[in-house]
């Protein structure tokens, strides 16, 4: 007798069949995907991705990521290869390097003889036989003196300018006076060791002239102050005057100069005089007015 179980288990046949066989094609399919996956996360693949990514994404001239090895080597070797011409292209682009104005200035300052202080005699210099005259200038200051035996009295032509520039001054309603204007040595000694007994001669230096030295023996020297201003003569209260100022602005077109500016005593030798003035001729005081400088930078000594 046929067991009543049987049609049932005909009919479950296919099916388990057919199960077994979805079965094995998702396991392979599984395996298949699992093996795929497994050769796509490689170590090997990932550092050939990584590397194509940085060679894709760097741009031209660009310095290589840190942290990529190979890359980093490639680009150091390509480096080393390409540095010596870079540095011979650099060596031949390079300019040479021009000497600096300040370097050569102050080199020519160091080889230049030391500057000489003006306020001081020199205790080696003796008067000398002839006076010192410098493109076409007498001078007469602490360096170069006059010999003893030099008296030319006053200079006419400085006589003359000097009458000429008076009476323009007087039209304009100034009496200038020239009070002191040639002394000879003797005269000189005399009036320098007198200020010394006044004053020491360390002060006495500073506005009077040793013998010898002095810009009245050479006639060209003119003190001048205004007529009925005499408290101001030989002071530096003069500069202050009508007169002073008259002539501080007009005494170059006659030739004479002011030749001791305020605040050139270090120049000129001797302290600030409002009052004394110095026959140059007119070519000359012209152009040591405009440059507003002393006799002594106009002869370049």
């Amino acid at each position: 007798m046929p067991s009543r179980y049987t049609p049932n288990q005909q009919k479950k046949n296919p099916f388990i069949k057919w199960s077994l066989i979805i079965g094995s094609i998702l396991v392979a399919a599984a395996a298949a995907a699992w093996f795929y996956l497994q050769s796509i996360d490689s170590p090997a693949n990932i550092d050939d991705a990584a590397t194509n990514e940085v060679q894709t994404s760097q741009s031209p001239g660009e310095e290589p990521p840190e942290g990529d090895g190979a890359v980093k080597e490639k680009a150091q070797e390509l480096e080393t290869a390409e540095a010596p011409e870079q540095e011979e292209e650099e060596k031949q682009e390079e300019p040479q390097e021009e000497p600096k104005e300040t370097e050569t200035k102050e080199k020519a300052a160091d080889e230049a003889e030391p500057t000489k202080d003006a306020t001081v005699y020199s205790d080696t210099v003796e008067l000398p036989e002839e006076p010192a005259v410098i493109n076409g200038i007498l001078l007469a200051n602490k360096q170069h003196p006059l010999p003893e035996t030099y008296a030319p009295g006053e200079g006419k032509e400085a006589r003359a300018a000097f009458e000429e520039m008076r009476e323009k001054a007087l039209q304009e309603g100034v009496d200038l006076v020239a009070f002191s204007t040639y002394r000879d040595y003797n005269r000189q000694k005399e009036l320098y060791n007198g200020y010394v007994a006044k004053d020491g001669q360390e002060a006495a230096d500073r506005y009077s002239a040793r013998p010898g030295y002095s810009e009245h023996q050479t006639g060209l020297a003119f003190d001048i102050g205004e007529a009925g201003q005499e408290q101001h003569w030989a002071s530096a209260s003069f500069g202050d005057t009508k007169g002073g100022k008259w002539l501080a602005k007009n005494a170059h077109k006659y030739g004479f100069i002011l030749r001791y500016p305020e605040g050139s005593e270090s120049i000129t030798g001797y302290m600030h005089e409002s009052w004394h003035f110095r026959y140059v001729g007119k070519k000359a005081a012209t152009e040591i007015h405009s440059k507003g400088i002393t006799l002594e930078q106009y002869l370049g000594v």
